[in-house]
């Protein structure tokens, strides 16, 4: 079969980079570091060839698409396709086809983290370029680095949008927000509790990797990590981690960071722990997700425990101002208003409200039902691992927004979908849909004006 044939050749190639680098407890310091750093350009080299034999990972953009700050909008399906099939023929085969004759498409296969074995948290070169030299905070990693190419990740750094004024538009004045710049751009527009739920939001603290103990993976004894290093501006930078929930560690999710845009109509929090509060979020993830659920290590390399009457509640109000994009081709009800929506982007609304069932799930104004589904992927593929991770079932991820979607590249649960147009295709599949290649394109047409 096409794909096993693929994953038992990376296997055999990766055979000797598959040992997991882990610290023991009588590691001292400096030899963990030697040994990471030495084994460092293997595993980034594993995870380099995996990407390219999954993704066409080229910076094609589209000609017209840009996200709120101007960056231009990848084009495309990235998924590389088994040999010899076409996206016409999958459709036209059942699960048990695909999964009996192994032509899955290996990127709609769980996404491994960078260096899946080891985890932790790890963010884009622009973010940690940017944070340094505006706070000299070094979130650096000396064992591995971000995986994605730049094109492929959303605009930085991201526009503000606030439910409170959106007479001003973006607010972000192309800065990315830091304790060393949020009281200039935002002392004038947020009363004095919102501003300080800001400042907790952009105060780091310490984290599995970036802490002041002798088990980090950060050089020199860090502060932490603060919430708008993955959630920059308020939305995402694709920064990424494993989840600290689910065991063993190959069976841990690679993490998207979702957007905080709209989390004031949001009801569900986490992509699948369906926590019913932004408070109840964002006290988990400060003192479990940030230690990897381990509270013998949260203890020791020292969590900082919130008050949840005061600060957590004054980090969930600032968060709850965070608003979508502009859509300026919706109506006040969400849907295209016909005067402004090209000929292609009516089209695709059709194909959303109709046969793609996009709408069962995606309910406009806001295009998500609040509610959590499951796909059943594992209907399509036979078990195994790849790069430490292993693929199997996902069970049940909410819904999330759709608004301002083409702000938030890479897509679903563990950015496996590099874009829109990988997601149609997926879903095509996951769903039984049978889109022809014209009601596809209008329908990512469609996606990049909500």
């Amino acid at each position: 079969m096409v794909r096993m044939r693929l994953v038992c050749g990376c296997a055999a190639l990766f055979a000797a980079l598959s040992t997991p680098v882990l610290a023991t407890a009588d590691e001292a310091f400096p030899a963990l570091v030697q040994r990471s750093e030495a084994e460092k350009p293997h595993f980034a080299q594993r995870q380099k060839l995996l990407l390219a034999l999954r993704y066409d990972l080229a910076d094609r953009h589209s000609s017209g698409a840009l996200m709120s700050r101007g960056k231009p909008v990848q084009d495309g399906v990235r998924v590389r396709l088994p040999a010899h099939a076409t996206w016409a023929k999958l459709a036209a085969l059942t699960p048990e086809e695909i999964k009996l004759q192994g032509l899955w498409p290996a990127g709609f296969l769980p996404l491994p983290h960078p260096h899946h074995e080891v985890g932790g948290m790890v963010f884009p070169q622009f973010l940690i370029d940017e944070t340094q030299r505006q706070t000299d905070r070094d979130l650096r990693r000396f064992d591995l680095d971000f995986d994605l190419p730049d094109h492929l990740l959303p605009d930085f750094p991201p526009a503000i949008f606030l439910t409170t004024r959106p007479d001003l538009g973006d607010v972000s004045q192309g800065k990315l927000v830091t304790l060393a710049n949020y009281t200039e751009i935002f002392a004038d527009i947020l009363n004095p509790k919102q501003l300080e739920g800001l400042r907790l939001l952009l105060t780091p603290f310490p984290q599995q990797q970036f802490n002041a103990t002798a088990d980090r993976r950060s050089l020199k004894p860090h502060l932490g990590v603060a919430c708008f290093d993955c959630h920059a501006n308020g939305h995402t930078n694709a920064s990424t981690h494993t989840v600290g929930d689910v065991r063993p560690n190959d069976h841990r999710r690679r993490i998207d960071t979702p957007s905080l845009r709209g989390v004031n109509i949001q009801r569900l929090f986490g992509s699948q722990r369906a926590m019913k509060t932004i408070e109840d979020f964002t006290e988990f993830e400060q003192r479990g997700a940030y230690f990897d659920g381990i509270p013998a290590d949260a203890a020791r390399k020292g969590v900082n425990v919130l008050d949840r009457g005061s600060q957590v509640h004054f980090m969930a109000e600032f968060q709850a101002l965070l608003d979508f994009p502009p859509a300026v081709k919706l109506n006040l009800l969400g849907r295209l208003d016909p005067a402004k929506a090209s000929a292609s982007e009516l089209r695709g609304e059709i194909v959303f409200f109709g046969k793609g069932q996009c709408a069962a799930c995606h309910a406009p104004p806001y295009y998500t039902d609040n509610s959590m589904h499951n796909l059943q992927v594992e209907r399509f593929f036979t078990p195994s691992t790849v790069n430490g991770r292993t693929a199997s079932a996902d069970g049940p991820i909410k819904t999330f927004a759709l608004r301002g979607i083409q702000d938030s590249p890479p897509y679903l649960h563990d950015d496996r979908l590099l874009t829109l147009d990988d997601t149609v295709e997926f879903f095509n599949l996951v769903l039984g849909l049978k889109l022809d290649d014209g009601e596809k394109r209008d329908l990512v047409a469609f996606l990049r004006v909500l």
